[in-house]
């Protein structure tokens, strides 16, 4: 199933007052603008988005919530947020049994989250656009991953990581910090167009590669994880497409630290 007909699916399996919240919820995220995309992340969340992640809807055991991905930098006159009030970028509302909808105000707040979004994302567009004087740009192939030449070391796939287009970079950083921080005695290489990260002596146990939507992480023993990462139906090798604000870093290191204590693969 799409994501439309995952939601479509939820919603009809939640048969009591959730459900119908959730249903008059993504009518209001709709309406307040008919361009949103229905997306199905985490594992089990309905997401909506436009220029990135507009918001998040759950439905808990006594309330839904909706969370604004970016709800600490929004305007809330009307006082909406609820939850997550501390945090320095979520803001949540939680609905509870009974709970009124301000459906005006909801709209106001989801259009300020989709200009928030578009504003952002033109900012990164001026940004990407603004190449400096006499700076070598790195060939870009299909779907935009970077062409770097074969190469040991740290030094080729910090050059890949430099050359990422867009908000795949600041991606490809955290995933290079996160995979060094938690296998510190990390080998590192480019091989294929790809950065690729192994254990000296057991090959390799995760490359990248960049597409026009997103950043394949492929685990090369992935069946061997728990839980087994959602893409791939090989043998061995499984992976995980990360799109934009999409990086669960939790989840990502615990199959990081699990994947180079496996015997790695050796082309």
């Amino acid at each position: 199933m799409n994501a439309s007909e995952l939601i479509d699916d939820l919603i009809a399996k939640l048969t009591d007052w959730r459900g119908v919240t959730l249903a008059n919820l993504r009518r209001i995220i709709h309406d307040a603008d008919p361009e949103i995309v229905e997306e199905w992340k985490w594992r089990g969340a309905p997401v909506f988005s436009d220029n990135g992640i507009v918001c998040v809807a759950n439905a808990f055991k006594d309330k839904v919530k909706l969370t604004f991905y970016h709800g600490a930098s929004l305007p809330d006159p009307d006082m909406l947020f609820n939850s997550e009030l501390e945090g320095k970028q979520w803001r949540a509302i939680d609905l509870f049994k009974d709970d009124q909808i301000n459906e005006r105000s909801l709209k106001v707040l989801l259009r300020a989250a989709v200009a928030f979004n578009k504003a952002k994302a033109g900012a990164r567009e001026a940004k990407q656009a603004k190449v400096r004087k006499g700076e070598k740009v790195a060939v870009l192939l299909s779907g935009g991953n970077p062409q770097i030449a074969k190469a040991d070391g740290d030094a080729p796939v910090q050059a890949y990581i430099a050359a990422m287009p867009g908000w795949k970079r600041d991606l490809g950083k955290r995933l290079d910090a996160l995979i060094a921080r938690n296998v510190p005695s990390v080998r590192k290489a480019v091989r294929w167009n790809s950065p690729m990260y192994g254990i000296e002596g057991q090959g390799w146990f995760l490359g990248l590669h960049v597409f026009t939507h997103y950043v394949k992480v492929t685990f090369f023993r992935g069946t061997s994880l728990r839980p087994v990462p959602p893409g791939g139906t090989g043998k061995d090798a499984r992976w995980i497409d990360i799109h934009e604000d999409d990086l669960d870093e939790a989840q990502m290191a615990t199959w990081v630290k699990q994947a180079a204590a496996l015997p790695g693969w050796v082309p």
